[in-house]
């Protein structure tokens, strides 16, 4: 009887042991904060995707660059070496979604104006006729503040390339000349060159999410 009595008493202690391990683990699975995925091309509506780079599955990443941005200044790589930024394309005469996504990119630049861990990155499709000088006008029309969000032009091979390969946020318009549609897409890009999440520029409700998932993934740096 006795020794029956200490093998109850070790299997009580065991069944404490395993349910306090299983308790901890729901715990912390429950008090764990989302992680963002990392976007592959793979994992993209093709249309917007390289025929090239469509069947990766890893290791994407933004490649460096280098373009001029509404003050005529050197834009490249380094400049967000560190950064969490948001991307997009657009151009300054487009009437359509254009302003729409320039007044929601806009909102980004308030939520974040003192962050400087947060920056923007606007590409011109359009980069014959987007100057610096038609960037600068339209700059100024909309608020950008020049610290925190860079409208950028330059060599139309380069643009196409990041559009596609890159960002992987526009169509191709089946010209042969680096011809680009642009879709509402914003990108979010962590630190390390990932794309970490695809939103609709003109959805308010879509910004919302890319606003929060800004503050979610610099918890990841903390």
């Amino acid at each position: 009887m006795l020794r029956y009595l200490k093998q109850l008493k070790v299997f009580f202690i065991v069944l404490a042991l395993v349910s306090a391990v299983i308790i901890y683990l729901i715990y912390s699975a429950l008090d764990q904060e989302k992680r963002l995925p990392i976007y592959q091309p793979n994992q993209v509506d093709a249309s917007l995707v390289d025929s090239t780079i469509q069947y990766k599955k890893k290791y994407h990443k933004i490649a460096d660059f280098k373009l001029i941005n509404q003050n005529g200044d050197s834009i490249t790589e380094e400049n967000y070496e560190n950064k969490i930024y948001v991307a997009d394309f657009f151009f300054t005469t487009c009437q359509s979604i254009c302003p729409i996504m320039t007044d929601q990119m806009s909102r980004v630049q308030q939520e974040y104006l003192t962050d400087d861990e947060v920056m923007l990155l606007s590409h011109s499709v359009t980069p014959e006729i987007d100057s610096v000088a038609q960037l600068k006008r339209y700059a100024i029309e909309k608020g950008v503040n020049d610290k925190k969000w860079n409208l950028v032009t330059g060599d139309r091979k380069e643009i196409y390339d990041l559009a596609r390969k890159s960002y992987l946020v526009v169509k191709d318009d089946d010209s042969e000349d680096y011809g680009m549609i642009h879709t509402e897409n914003f990108a979010l890009i962590d630190k390390n060159k990932q794309i970490r999440g695809l939103y609709n520029g003109i959805s308010p409700t879509s910004v919302d999410s890319l606003i929060q998932d800004i503050k979610t993934l610099k918890k990841e740096y903390q």
